[in-house]
């Protein structure tokens, strides 16, 4: 599934923060060079850049505007971000801002991500995430990501959960609304998400089940 750059978009709140983080950790574990790219300048929490010392510590490179950590609102896109398409044999993983907005930054790039060759833009959906609760909303708000970004998305990622309350039960039902959403816009539904909690609950009962540690948690938890 992987590729040299991959991009998460998708929604506010979606877990696509935790996502990236899991898959920096995955290809790092299994001794691949990495870096990770905290794009999100319009977002001041549950950031990749929160995660910096656990990522440096594993060996795994971040990158982040310069207002990273901050509630300036004037963030810095720092020039170090152009290095990651430079073809040096490492794996990116690009954690964009939540909707339009946050796709924006992403929008600088484009030229530098088509031209780089080996690319993907996976699109993280969750059926409990208001906003993108049906099949034609989350397809309505890819189309906005993909138009403030000039790129289009290549995979659908369902990431469905409900936080600390998340059950197997629901990541089940969800599969009906990750499908269509996959139909509507005509793009592979590439992995379904669960916390590792689950796994040997669903082991089975999904394809392409993709574990992930909770790694982003609410303040109060």
């Amino acid at each position: 599934m992987l590729k040299r750059i991959n991009i998460i978009c998708g929604h506010y709140g979606t877990g696509k923060t935790n996502l990236a983080l899991n898959l920096a950790l995955n290809m790092q574990s299994r001794g691949e060079r990495v870096t990770l790219v905290d794009l999100d300048i319009v977002n001041p929490y549950f950031r990749s850049a929160d995660y910096t010392g656990l990522m440096e510590s594993l060996g795994i490179k971040v990158i982040s505007p310069s207002t990273a950590g901050t509630t300036i609102d004037a963030p810095g896109l720092t020039a170090s971000i152009l290095s990651v398409f430079d073809s040096d044999g490492s794996r990116v993983v690009i954690d964009v801002g939540g909707d339009d907005a946050g796709a924006f930054a992403l929008g600088r790039f484009s030229n530098q991500v088509v031209a780089s060759g080996d690319y993907q833009m996976l699109y993280v959906i969750n059926k409990f995430r208001k906003f993108t609760s049906t099949p034609q909303e989350a397809v309505d708000l890819l189309r906005e990501i993909e138009s403030a970004a000039s790129l289009r998305a290549t995979g659908i990622v369902n990431n469905s959960h409900l936080a600390g309350l998340t059950s197997a039960k629901d990541i089940l039902e969800s599969g009906p609304y990750a499908t269509k959403v996959a139909e509507l816009t005509g793009l592979p539904l590439l992995i379904t998400t669960a916390p590792l909690a689950l796994e040997k609950e669903l082991t089975g009962k999904i394809e392409n089940l993709y574990p992930v540690q909770i790694i982003v948690k609410l303040p109060w938890n």
